[in-house]
């Protein structure tokens, strides 16, 4: 490997590194505001810049290739003159707003400003002052701050895939804006509040909340997708103020979306925080021993066979597993978590994870798209995608029409005969893939929605494996769930195994006489005479229809566990409590459970854990892939029907009940609604 000197200490680097990165790896700390390591260089700020022997003037370290045999120096006094100097210039149209800004505290300039910043300015002309500009609901801004370093723009471009922000103008004219001001349309543009250096850019809802040293900070996972991004919650008293992204390069990088940041804000709207019963056609409050009587009688008096669970989707693994042991208690054979009727096989933990993972998205050099759209379904995801095109711009194919993906696809057919096809290898597609080294196929749940689901997902699978695409090294078969309960529950096989959607059918044809939802609210579901007892956090879709209504704790305010759409696992950890007299879930089915003088399973929340973990198949340990047991794979023969593919559309901000409590979920519904209004011309 190539060497360097920095500050006397000569070290290794790799070729391709520029100089600031060697600096770092010799343990110099570097200043800077344009550079970012996921970003390309822009070289804007020369706050970077070291002195390099043989060289007249300061280099800025981040545009420079390191070379073999470079001296370099980083703490010298012409270095240190040369950063006061851009200091200086920095500050000279800065305004004094550190008492006032939000970005306070966690301030690159305010920080760096500290070591090369002077106690007064020897500009004595008028500073610049520069027009805000609307970014839309997430994004405040106020661009006297601006230093230019355009990390903003770099990101709008290249990680997030939509070009909507720029530079207009020349020199101290320059000015970052969005084309015609118009709102961003990303569906990760608050990322650019993180990236800003200085308080151009920040968070709308959070302005003028809370300053970062008053704030509890928990690390902790997201559960608006099945993603499982690492995320931060930061809480005030009981508040949830924000929530930021935690860096895990296996999962998210350092980026999150836009619902998992802001959504956090329907944690405090519409919470249901007291037991509820319905009287004379209105819900009343009540006291839990009322509504754990009337929830009793009713289960005793009920068939077993007329009752339903259905489990939501954002419950954790210990919720689901103690609702399946309280059915099974109570002899109960109907219980689903799926929100809609699609096909699954649960034989092998293959059938229903995404095998190839998130990071090995990277390493593909073909994706085939199958009845999906990644962006809105998985955002953190797609960006992975996009990612892989950019650097290497390999081929992505989609069956089914998914609409702007952010990055170049070729639509490969709409309709399962062009699937057919593939399996056959009679198009375009499968010559493709048969040359790739390490291809990706991704179903997606609109696939496995259509009567050929399972023929679909078995002919993938046995056409990969057939084609040594499936083996001990690369797995290019891979599931793609949308909701954060979905694998875990798959897991601990919360549904019905033969796929015949008996419960679906039932409720379809209203069959059940009662029925218990627990954090469900997306199902598609008409009431007729049932009897509902709805148990969540919020007072959404299922809470206006339900006769009795039991509060439990929303994601952050208990602990518990996820497997995310790699089969994952990780934990989601306490960050605030729950409202009123809430209760965590497996509590309040132990209160049924006494009501009915039935024994309770599980006595504490470790000894639920415990089994919960038992349970989960090809376990690793916690944060880590399962074991792949590629052996034990089976192939069934599925029946064809010539039907389309459609990717079903999701209402993206308005996805679950948290995002549908939330005001500025439904700011960013709104802004983009109008957006469409406009290009239809409705």
């Amino acid at each position: 490997m190539p060497k360097i000197t920095v500050n006397n200490k000569e070290i290794e680097f790799e070729n391709g590194m520029t100089v600031l990165q060697a600096c770092e790896l010799a343990g110099a700390e570097i200043p800077r505001f344009c550079y970012h390591e996921r970003l390309s260089i822009a070289g804007n700020c020369r706050m970077c810049l070291v002195e390099m022997e043989k060289s007249s003037k300061p280099i800025a370290s981040c545009a420079m290739p390191a070379t073999e045999g470079m001296k370099i120096k980083t703490n010298t006094e012409k270095v240190e003159k040369a950063r006061k100097g851009v200091m200086e210039f920095l500050l000279a149209n800065h305004p004094l707003d550190c008492p006032v800004c939000d970005q306070g505290g966690e301030c690159d300039l305010q920080d760096q400003s500290l070591y090369y910043g002077f106690d007064k300015s020897r500009f004595k002309e008028n500073k610049r002052k520069v027009k805000d500009k609307y970014m839309g609901p997430l994004i405040k801004t106020i661009m006297t701050r601006c230093i230019h370093c355009t990390r903003c723009v770099r990101f709008a471009t290249e990680v997030a895939g939509v070009t909507e922000i720029g530079a207009i103008g020349r020199g101290e004219n320059m000015e970052i804006t969005t084309f015609l001001e118009k709102s961003m349309e990303s569906e990760l543009s608050a990322n650019v509040i993180d990236l800003c250096p200085v308080g151009a850019l920040t968070s709308k809802p959070y302005a003028f909340e809370a300053r970062p040293w008053e704030l509890k900070k928990t690390e902790t996972i997201d559960v608006m997708d099945a993603v499982g991004s690492n995320i931060r919650v930061d809480t005030y008293g009981w508040e949830v103020k924000r929530v930021l992204p935690r860096l895990n390069e296996e999962i998210n990088e350092e980026w999150i979306s836009d619902k998992t940041r802001y959504a956090c804000d329907g944690l405090l709207k519409q919470r249901i925080d007291k037991p509820f019963k319905r009287e004379n056609g209105k819900l009343i409050e009540c006291s839990w021993d009322e509504a754990l009587n009337i929830v009793g009688s009713k289960i005793k008096e009920t068939a077993k066979n007329q009752i339903g669970f259905h489990a939501g989707d954002m419950l954790s693994m210990e919720t689901i597993n103690s609702l399946k042991e309280f059915a099974k208690k109570l002899s109960i054979p109907n219980y689903e978590f799926r929100e809609k009727p699609f096909y699954l096989n649960s034989d092998n933990k293959m059938n229903y994870i995404f095998n190839s993972s998130i990071k090995g998205i990277e390493e593909s050099d073909c994706i085939v798209l199958i009845g999906t759209n990644p962006r809105h379904e998985a955002t953190m995801l797609n960006a992975r995608i996009r990612k892989a095109f950019v650097a290497k711009k390999i081929p992505i194919i989609s069956f089914g029409d998914p609409g702007d993906l952010t990055y170049d696809y070729t639509n490969a057919g709409n309709s399962t005969e062009d699937i057919k096809k593939l399996l056959n290898k009679e198009n375009e597609t499968s010559k493709i893939l048969l040359n790739s080294k390490k291809p990706i196929i991704i179903i997606g749940e609109s696939a496995l929605e259509l009567e050929s689901a399972k023929f679909i997902l078995q002919g993938i699978k046995k056409f990969l494996k057939e084609n040594n695409l499936i083996n001990d090294n690369w797995n290019a078969f891979n599931v793609l769930l949308q909701n954060a309960s979905s694998v875990g529950a798959i897991d601990l096989g919360f549904f019905e195994k033969d796929n015949s959607f008996n419960f679906f059918n039932k409720l379809k044809n209203n069959e059940f006489k009662l029925l218990y939802f627990v954090g469900s609210d997306n199902l598609d579901f008409i009431k007729s005479n049932e009897f509902i007892i709805y148990q969540g956090s919020h007072g959404d879709r299922m809470a206006q229809i339900a006769d009795v209504i039991l509060p439990s704790p929303a994601y952050t305010e208990q602990n518990g566990i996820f497997i995310n759409l790699e089969g994952r696992l990780q934990k989601s950890n306490k960050s605030t409590y729950p409202p009123g007299s809430s209760k965590e879930d497996w509590k309040i089915f132990n209160l049924i459970l006494n009501n009915l003088q039935e024994d309770e399973k599980f006595k504490n929340f470790v000894e639920l854990r415990t089994d919960t973990i038992s349970k989960i198949q090809n376990h690793t340990d916690f944060d880590l892939l399962p074991k792949k047991t590629i052996q034990d794979l089976k192939f069934e023969s599925g029946s064809f029907t010539n039907e389309p593919i459609y990717v079903k559309e999701i209402d993206y901000y308005f996805s679950n009940s948290i995002a549908r409590s939330s005001k500025t979920m439904s700011d960013c519904r709104a802004a983009r609604s109008k957006k469409l209004n406009k290009i239809t011309g409705s």
